[in-house]
């Protein structure tokens, strides 16, 4: 059984950091804006399941009770997620220009 290097792949990304139909590495922009997507997603579900988890969690009240601090933060993370995800497809479409223009 064979576990080394194959021959000729010295110094290539693993397969996992390839993309699909090329060698062009996504870059860690792209992993960045994920990242940060997700976690703003989260952060924008969790904001409109339970409004005072921000109470719960550093027990201030920044806002005295209106919920104008949640909703502050519902219209932040939504705008985050959705220009991560933005930056996100146009990352991963500089790295698969072919399925740019695929027919769906």
């Amino acid at each position: 059984m064979y576990c080394g290097t194959p021959v000729g792949t010295e110094g290539r990304l693993p397969m996992a950091f390839r993309t699909l139909h090329g060698s062009r590495p996504v870059r860690t922009r792209f992993w960045a804006e994920v990242a940060l997507g997700t976690l703003s997603g989260l952060l924008f579900l969790a904001t409109l399941i339970r409004p005072t988890w921000i109470e719960l969690v550093f027990g201030v009240d920044p806002d005295a009770g209106s919920g104008a601090a949640e909703w502050l933060i519902v219209a932040i993370t939504a705008l985050v997620t959705a220009v991560c995800a933005l930056g996100a497809r146009l990352e991963w479409r500089r790295t698969h220009p072919a399925a740019a223009h695929s027919p769906r």
